[in-house]
């Protein structure tokens, strides 16, 4: 007798096996092993040569120094905000919430011309700044606040459904047994949203680190001051294209 093959709980396992191994390999493994393969070309002392260049170690401090403070900034108002959205009831929440998202859906481009815009000399908020003597366009402070604008959402979407799903009674148990408002806060809800707050904090530093349409309009990217390792990438590929156009058009 022929034994019934046993169908799969789920439906279509292989087809969607299959496309999202090709999914992953366009989108990720393809480009990755590009990169490992380009680096290849290099001789491992040309290679180290460029790495260890002064103007790639100052684009390297200052990608992974903004990255990391921006996004360290954005785990603290990032709680705020997220605790807003879950604790309390008022008539602006929905616009709030939504606002939340705006750096998902915006250009990272149209973000680096907007903060560009607004933080310039003549901005509407750095004619304000300029004379205090703080300038924020086309300096390493613009590209910090770049960073924070497109890192806040991955804490907040982190963080707002574990508080959301944090019972109350705990924090009401809490204050019963004689706890105040930080001892609450310390020893009941930090160590249920300390997950999700590391969680934050790893995708807006990667995202910081790899950031490149809105600090390109936002830096001045001058190697050695305000140059990132994403435009400074930018640069090197570029340099070869724009060296053959001009001979080929003489």
């Amino acid at each position: 007798m022929f034994r019934l093959r046993q169908r799969g709980v789920l439906p279509g396992f292989r087809l969607t096996l299959g496309y999202t191994l090709l999914y992953l390999s366009l989108i990720v493994l393809i480009p990755l092993t590009a990169t490992f393969v380009k680096a290849g070309e290099l001789s491992p002392s040309q290679f180290w040569h460029d790495m260890t260049a002064p103007r790639a170690l100052a684009a390297f401090r200052l990608s992974f120094g903004a990255a990391f403070f921006a996004a360290l900034v954005n785990v603290v108002f990032g709680l705020l905000v997220a605790w807003v959205l879950a604790r309390y009831q008022f008539w602006s929440k929905r616009v709030m919430d939504a606002l939340v998202d705006l750096p998902f859906a915006l250009p990272t481009a149209v973000a680096g011309i907007t903060l560009a815009t607004l933080y310039a000399e003549n901005g509407w908020i750095g004619r304000w700044l300029v004379p205090l003597g703080v300038k924020v366009a086309y300096t390493q402070l613009g590209i910090f606040l770049a960073l924070m604008f497109i890192g806040f959402p991955f804490v907040v979407r982190s963080v707002q459904p574990v508080l959301e799903d944090l019972d109350v009674e705990l924090e009401e148990a809490a204050a019963s047994l004689g706890a105040n408002r930080w001892q609450t806060f310390w020893r009941v809800i930090f160590p249920a949203v300390r997950p999700a707050l590391l969680t934050g904090f790893a995708l807006a530093f990667a995202r910081g680190v790899g950031e490149y349409g809105s600090v390109i309009f936002i830096s001045s990217n001058l190697p050695g001051s305000s140059r990132c390792s994403s435009t400074s990438k930018w640069e090197n590929s570029i340099t070869p294209a724009r060296r053959h156009l001009r001979w080929s058009c003489w």
